[in-house]
């Protein structure tokens, strides 16, 4: 029984590459120090999948940047206002075109779909010239063959690449980006030629706008697309990869009926439908890469579950057709466990991340095969049942205010009008009143003053002090500027969710949960691993410090309790909303204190 990986985290298990990358901008390091980086971290990603027994490995899902973006490099669909003037991308043109320079701006970035990771979309247009011209792809899968790891080289899909990019500056908004179908696909065609000269046994496309509802005529693509490469690729297996969601059946129909393909990847966690669609009709001789094991949130697996839904498939496409995978690429969950040495240990059993997660999924491919490792699922069951009756996770008098919600609590009492009113009255502000968002730059030294806080280093009085003296100076510039109603900048706060989450009851933290949000640039998304409450106010003191430094109206500042559900790891055990639901109502307590502190914004 065969087990496979759609991708795995780029930055390392401490953020190397972050830190490779960053030194490398700022002139501190070569581009041969930066490679150096990146070659060890493949290296030890394709020792490690091979290591815990991964049958299909993937190569080219390592990015300095965004894998959108080497997709771009590879067909040489460079914007001209980067000057490039032909041959093999180096690190200038690509990071140009990422951060933009001295004298043109980046691209445009954008969410990847509903994750927290951006990509840099493609600007394409009909003057576009295209030629092969980023070979990342084929040195990556020599690079790995050279150290004794066959692996399956992983593109964004012809079809999803124009369908995420959209029109240069310049062409009309409403160009067809898919009439570039046929001029992109010579350049997939010579890839692939090289990559079968190089000995590739597989190749993997990623088509993740499949899970999308998409027009009849956007489903023709892929028909066409895949049907025009079917001589390039004879000889190859080739698997096509959907994830985030439910594929649509008119797109399970079209997808499954490309004669081309040889497999199928589908998100069998998010796209629970899909099963029923694989059940109904899956067709014979192919393979089902069934991704079971969550890639977008930090939970071990219910590998008893997981196992029945495998069961289940198995019975329909045949033992030999399926394949364990992941539900999507693992760059959108932390690195490693391993590295967690200050987390709680009851919360840590709960947990799997990249890591823990490859070997979930070859656990499961041995148990499919009748190699069982019963000691593995005992200990998971158990932890499962832990993470069940655990009293940390559940608050009885948070369920009873979530389930006690009405229709009418989801409305305000007062239409805007009286409100404005009210305020009005309140604050006397001008027709047209000024206002920032919130939160004024983190200065080294004030960086400095939290760290040695939290160390325990200064005392708390010390602490007060330093940062009364920050809100004190900006106060006094927004009165200088004439602000009508004035923020504290918010120098006390480390983050706009993890602050909020430190003093929720429900939330852990990691010391390097690290996920990649754009280029180097990563987060640390807390833990929602129980019902949340508000033990104590979080904000009032601060609010109350800034207005008595003023007359003028300050305002409170609150993150929202969307931005701190999908800026968290979710638990799984209950509906989204309902956490949601407990996020809003501990907030409601926030804005409830404030008020009563005198904060009527």
């Amino acid at each position: 029984m065969a087990s496979h990986i759609v991708g795995y985290p780029r930055m390392g298990p401490k953020r190397e590459l972050k830190f490779a990358l960053e030194s490398f901008w700022d002139g501190k390091s070569t581009a041969e120090d930066l490679e150096k980086v990146a070659t060890d971290l493949r290296a030890s990603i394709w020792k490690q999948m091979a290591d815990a027994g991964i049958k299909y490995i993937p190569s080219n899902t390592f990015s300095y940047y965004d894998q959108v973006l080497d997709t771009t490099a590879m067909l040489g669909a460079v914007p001209e206002r980067y000057s490039w003037t032909g041959g093999e991308i180096g690190f200038d043109t690509y990071f140009s075109m990422a951060r933009g320079n001295a004298t043109v701006p980046a691209m445009e970035m954008t969410k990847w779909f509903d994750t927290n990771y951006h990509f840099i979309v493609p600007e394409l247009g009909p003057n576009t010239k295209f030629s092969y011209s980023s070979h990342k792809a084929v040195n990556e899968y020599k690079e790995a063959k050279a150290l004794g790891v066959d692996t399956v080289p992983v593109f964004i899909g012809p079809v999803s690449y124009l369908l995420l990019s959209k029109p240069a500056k310049g062409v009309e908004k409403g160009f067809p980006l898919l009439s570039l179908l046929s001029s992109i696909l010579p350049v997939y065609k010579e890839v692939i030629a090289e990559l079968k000269a190089a000995g590739a046994s597989w190749i993997q496309f990623d088509e993740p706008t499949l899970a999308l509802d998409l027009d009849a005529h956007k489903l023709a693509a892929f028909s066409a697309a895949y049907t025009e490469l079917e001589s390039a690729l004879s000889g190859l297996n080739v698997l096509v990869e959907t994830y985030f969601a439910d594929v649509p059946a008119e797109s399970f129909k079209t997808l499954t009926s490309l004669s081309s393909v040889t497999a199928y990847g589908f998100d069998l966690v998010r796209g629970t439908q899909t099963v029923e669609l694989i059940k109904s009709g899956f067709p014979a001789g192919k393979y089902l890469f069934a991704g079971v094991v969550d890639g977008r949130n930090i939970w071990a697996d219910d590998l008893a579950a997981s196992l029945s839904t495998l069961q289940a498939l198995e019975a329909v496409v045949g033992k030999d057709k399926l394949v364990v995978s992941t539900s999507c690429s693992l760059m959108h969950t932390a690195v490693d466990l391993v590295n967690e040495t200050k987390l709680d240990s009851e919360i840590k059993s709960w947990l799997a991340f990249a890591a823990q997660k490859v070997v979930e999924v070859d656990a499961l491919a041995k148990a499919l095969a009748g190699q069982k490792d019963e000691a593995y699922f005992a200990a998971n069951a158990a932890a499962q049942a832990s993470r069940r009756s655990s009293p940390r996770v559940t608050n009885e008098e948070v369920q009873k205010a979530a389930a006690a919600l009405k229709g009418s609590d989801h409305r305000r009492a007062t239409n805007v009008s009286a409100r404005l009113d009210a305020q009005q009255k309140k604050l006397n502000l001008p027709v047209l009143p000024t206002t920032t968002i919130g939160s004024f730059p983190q200065t080294v030294e004030l960086r400095r003053v939290r760290r040695e806080y939290k160390a325990k280093k200064i005392s708390e009085e010390e602490y007060v002090s330093a940062i009364k003296e920050e809100i004190s100076k900006v106060v006094k510039l927004q009165e200088e500027l004439d602000i009508d109603v004035l923020v504290h900048g918010e120098p006390e706060r480390n983050d706009m969710v993890e602050y909020f989450g430190e003093q929720l009851s429900g939330f852990a933290f990691t010391a390097n949960g690290w996920v990649q949000s754009y280029g180097s640039r990563c987060v640390k998304p807390p833990i929602i691993y129980g019902d949340v409450s508000r033990p104590n106010p979080m904000t009032v003191f601060w609010s109350k410090t800034a207005q008595s430094m003023t007359s003028r109206p300050m305002k409170g500042m609150l993150t929202g309790p969307v931005t701190i559900l999908n800026w968290s790891f979710v638990r799984n055990d209950q509906p989204r909303f309902e956490t949601c639901y407990q996020i809003a109502l501990a907030i409601k307590k926030e804005v409830e204190d404030l008020e009563a502190a005198g904060h009527p914004n």
